[in-house]
């Protein structure tokens, strides 16, 4: 008779394979994702090489600023293919099968991209402020060599950052439901389905993304304090508006970023509001990598400039 009220503890199972939910709903709904999605991703990919090639194409364009663009331009690539093919399988097949290995890498190199992104920012943000402020002595502090040091160290920050956390969330063991409540592999998800204590995981994954963004978003905002006192001090309208301009688009990028990534990542509990937090992050694994390229062309008179040279040579 005890039997009925001591439950005993659910097994323990190493799941091989896991089921990635998507967004629910009628085919017809999953065709539309489908086609958003995928012109979204030819977009994006098709956007950031054209940055890139439009760098490596025109002399003019590569100083330090543009070399920190091909940077972002090449991560957002490599961020948006970490999850949106996936996702377009998902749509398509309605099946959403994923290894327990795969769903461990795709975690780490889209958290891993997304650190690098906050490093990279910041690293942008310092070379504005020393064009801007520091004009005279930018030539001889932003060398060639200091912006590869930047950028590389913005890559290895990045891909370290996580390290910690993806080792902890390797070790999780589950017991419950197989089905992962996004349309991709993300962290939140994962740990609601363990049935481990995930405090650890959750504490790391909390702590290094709070470090991460906090330490690139001081960075930013100094930098930015220092561009914004600078620039009131010109005398002239024409004069602010041309230092602004030099920043205008990375400002932009800074801000869409931020403002969603701190949404995910900066918060004490992830078994709740697990549908709002798919919903933000197609905002920046979907919609803000193919705005970043229209963003610098629109925004930019070089950029627009050697493209417009490039479409008159054709």
């Amino acid at each position: 008779p005890s039997s009925r009220f001591h439950r005993p503890p659910p097994t323990v199972q190493n799941l091989s394979t896991f089921i990635l939910l998507g967004f629910p709903g009628p085919r017809g709904l999953q065709t539309w994702l489908f086609l958003l999605f995928l012109v979204a991703y030819v977009l994006t990919v098709a956007g950031n090489l054209a940055i890139i090639s439009l760098v490596g194409a025109h002399r003019r364009l590569q100083t330090p600023m543009y070399f920190f663009l091909c940077n972002l331009s090449f991560l957002e690539i490599w961020f948006t293919t970490a999850c949106v093919p996936k996702a377009l399988a998902t749509f398509a097949s309605h099946s959403g099968a994923i290894s327990l290995a795969g769903c461990a890498a795709q975690m780490y190199f889209v958290f891993s991209l997304g650190c690098t992104e906050y490093f990279l920012l910041a690293a942008m943000a310092y070379d504005r402020y020393l064009a801007i402020c520091l004009p005279l002595r930018y030539g001889s502090t932003m060398t060639p060599g200091l912006s590869a040091r930047l950028a590389l160290g913005s890559w290895l920050c990045g891909f370290s950052a996580i390290t910690v956390p993806a080792a902890l969330v390797a070790r999780l063991s589950f017991c419950r439901s197989h089905v992962i409540n996004h349309f991709f592999c993300d962290i939140a998800p994962w740990i609601v389905l363990s049935c481990s204590d995930t405090r650890g995981v959750e504490l790391a994954a909390f702590g290094i993304a709070f470090c991460v963004i906090l330490g690139s978003c001081f960075v930013t905002l100094l930098s930015y304090a220092y561009i914004a006192a600078t620039i009131i001090r010109i005398p002239s309208a024409r004069g602010r508006h041309r230092a602004f301009s030099t920043c205008s688009s990375h400002l932009t990028v800074v801000l869409i970023w931020y403002g969603s990534t701190i949404f995910l990542h900066v918060r004490t509990s992830v078994e709740s509001s697990l549908d709002l937090t798919k919903a933000v992050t197609v905002l920046n694994t979907v919609v803000t990598p193919v705005l970043n390229p229209f963003i610098y062309t629109l925004r930019n008179k070089d950029v627009r400039e050697a493209l417009r040279r490039s479409v008159q040579r054709k």
